[in-house]
């Protein structure tokens, strides 16, 4: 509600409109204030989906009123990560993930989530043999304190549509699109997107 909060702050930024400091506007400059000052304390979520082709993530928040989005990326991997088995891809995710909004996690007052499709990433974090590239990202996701928890695809269809845009196609031609119909499905079609 931070234009509920601003209402008065923000009339100042009308031409000719003169600055006069009362109750009203201390009160709303001080809600203000406390909003971006306070930690978050809502249980968080992250969800990660890696399909052959490309990463996406999403961070949210759950409220009384449900789960609400605040943030997302969908990126290409690099060719070398590209050649990487699917449990890796999806590990690749988390650590692209928590990197990228790795200031809000570690402000948050209490531990955060992740929930990830791969069934096996639940006891990465106990394995006790890891390749080079695995032990780098075990020693990046030992700064942090949370779970990891599998949810079937079918349960979490956000992350899949930001891994498995249309518009990124790896370039091995159309006769891998055609054998992997199911990483180049159109998740949101066009005329679902309301602008």
């Amino acid at each position: 509600n931070y234009s509920k909060k601003a209402s008065s702050l923000t009339s100042f930024l009308k031409k000719d409109s003169r600055f006069a400091l009362n109750e009203e506007v201390l009160r709303q400059f001080h809600q203000i204030k406390e909003a971006f000052t306070i930690y978050p304390s809502l249980p968080t979520i992250v969800e990660t989906d890696a399909s052959d082709y490309a990463l996406g993530a999403l961070l949210s928040q759950i409220s009384d009123s449900g789960k609400h989005p605040i943030a997302f990326y969908s990126s290409k991997p690099l060719p070398a990560e590209l050649k990487n088995e699917i449990h890796d891809k999806e590990l690749l995710d988390i650590v692209w993930a928590l990197k990228r909004w790795r200031a809000f996690l570690f402000s948050l007052s209490s531990s955060f989530e992740v929930l990830t499709h791969n069934s096996s990433l639940q006891y990465f974090m106990s394995s006790k043999i890891l390749t080079c590239h695995k032990s780098r990202w075990d020693e990046f996701l030992s700064e942090f304190q949370f779970p990891i928890t599998y949810c079937p695809g079918r349960l979490a269809t956000l992350p899949d549509a930001l891994s498995r845009r249309d518009n990124i196609y790896p370039e091995r031609g159309e006769d891998f699109i055609n054998k992997n119909t199911r990483n180049y499905q159109r998740i949101i079609k066009q005329d679902e997107i309301q602008a």
